[in-house]
């Protein structure tokens, strides 16, 4: 009897500590991110980049290669830390540096700012929300095993959910961070790529403060990102047209031996 009723009160408390150790593992990604905030991002608003353009310039002219580098850090402790602002700031970006430095710097940044929320998911709330749902993300992680790298390209190129959310819900499945890395990086490619041309074209950041994404908007802008929202279609109508194709041929192995029986 005692053996039994001992068991009882650590079997209850396992979910009351789980409940716990995720809470406080949340509370500590809402720290991360508001000190991430007060650290930079009240620092890169339009307003504030507006009314130092000139010394901005001045700056990037004089030290190319700091400019880069803080700008690149910037970028990896906005997206690092899930903080709003990615999209104005690779417009920015692309207009302090021109396409293409602005391209290779974005590209790399962004996923390494992606890769980190992906990790910090993983390892701060993965384990506590596995305890609570693990039937449910079990059967996800095999689905995802499956067309896993598929779903995040598609994902990436286009972003029709949010870009934080891809990385801290992907950081709760079994996808290797170098596969969510190099998938990533691929699939966000073209949507880099036109944020960056269509920023380099930017006259001013006053123009973007006063006119908004109409400052940018231009014809071969909407067309890019046309392309962008069919693109997914064509890729799906491709790979629906191939997987026959490799089932065919198995069948055709397959019956190879039977017709040489014969």
């Amino acid at each position: 009897m005692r053996s039994s009723s001992s068991t009882d009160p650590q079997s209850s408390s396992g979910p009351a500590r789980s409940s716990t150790g995720l809470a406080i593992r949340i509370g500590l990604l809402l720290i991360l991110i508001v000190a991430a905030w007060f650290a930079v991002g009240r620092f890169v608003s339009v307003e504030t980049l507006v009314a130092r353009e000139a010394e901005l310039r001045g700056f990037g002219e004089r030290y190319p290669v700091a400019a880069m580098a803080i700008a690149f850090a910037i970028y990896v402790i906005i997206t690092g830390a899930s903080l709003p602002g990615a999209a104005p700031l690779t417009l920015v970006c692309a207009w302090y540096f021109g396409f293409a430095r602005s391209l290779l710097l974005v590209s790399f940044a962004s996923t390494l700012g992606a890769t980190l929320a992906f990790l910090i998911s993983r390892y701060l709330i993965r384990d506590q929300v596995r305890s609570r749902f693990g039937d449910r993300l079990s059967a996800f992680d095999r689905a995802f095993e499956r067309d896993g790298l598929q779903y995040l390209f598609l994902l990436r190129l286009v972003p029709a959910v949010p870009f934080f959310l891809i990385n801290l819900g992907m950081g709760l499945t079994s996808i290797r961070p170098r596969d969510f890395w190099w998938v990533s990086q691929l699939g966000m490619l073209p949507g880099t790529i036109a944020y960056c041309w269509a920023g380099s074209r930017l006259p001013s950041l006053a123009a973007l403060r006063d006119d908004g994404l109409s400052a940018i908007v231009s014809p071969q802008l909407l067309v890019a990102f046309g392309l962008l929202g069919v693109l997914p279609l064509i890729l799906k109508r491709v790979a629906q047209r191939l997987k026959p194709r490799s089932i065919d041929s198995n069948e055709v192995s397959l019956e190879q031996p039977e017709s040489r029986r014969r």
